[in-house]
């Protein structure tokens, strides 16, 4: 129920942290950041990375697990009333780490999403205590990833497809 926080691939080869905006807005390769580049925000949100890190056919899940499918989203949310309803059941309840009101927020799924935020394509962070952006492992089109989100002031969880620089978290699946 938390974040991934791994620098390295599968195979063990490291990913690069890239902190500078203009290197990050012009990455074609897997990267990954602290929110802020503040390494504090690890611990509690964990770190975000590009979509070159999660389509990197050496693996970004550790052994054993994958990144989840917008299907699989899909189904995770469909287990918790649709999109229009599951955002409450996917984040954590309460304002310690959400902004006011959190709406709709109990947790019931066990999920405990937290507003870590995310980097922009341009290289700058937004939203850490309002939004948390979650990659998915496929494509909205050939031309965008899917991602999904969660806010602090609604209960729909949502997405769609986003640039490959964007910076967001990543929660894995066990495998069957």
């Amino acid at each position: 129920t938390h974040n991934l926080t791994s620098k390295t691939y599968r195979n063990g080869d490291p990913i690069q942290q890239v902190t500078n905006p203009s290197q990050w807005s012009n990455l074609t390769t897997g990267a990954w950041c602290y929110y802020n580049n503040s390494q504090a925000n690890e611990e509690t949100y964990g770190i975000l990375y590009n979509w070159y890190a999660v389509n990197d056919p050496r693996g970004l899940a550790p052994t054993g697990w994958h990144i989840p499918t917008w299907q699989e989203w899909v189904a995770l949310s469909d287990c918790f009333g649709g999109d229009a309803n599951s955002g409450g059941a996917l984040k954590e309840s309460g304002t310690t780490h959400w902004v006011f009101p959190n709406a709709g927020a109990t947790n019931s799924s066990g999920f405990t999403a937290l507003p870590g935020g995310w980097r922009s394509t341009g290289g700058g962070f937004s939203q850490i205590g309002f939004e948390g952006y979650w990659w998915s492992s496929n494509f909205f089109s050939p031309d965008y990833p899917w991602g999904r989100r969660l806010t602090y002031n609604t209960t729909i969880s949502d997405g769609g497809g986003n640039v490959e620089t964007h910076g967001f978290s990543v929660r894995c699946i066990k495998d069957n």
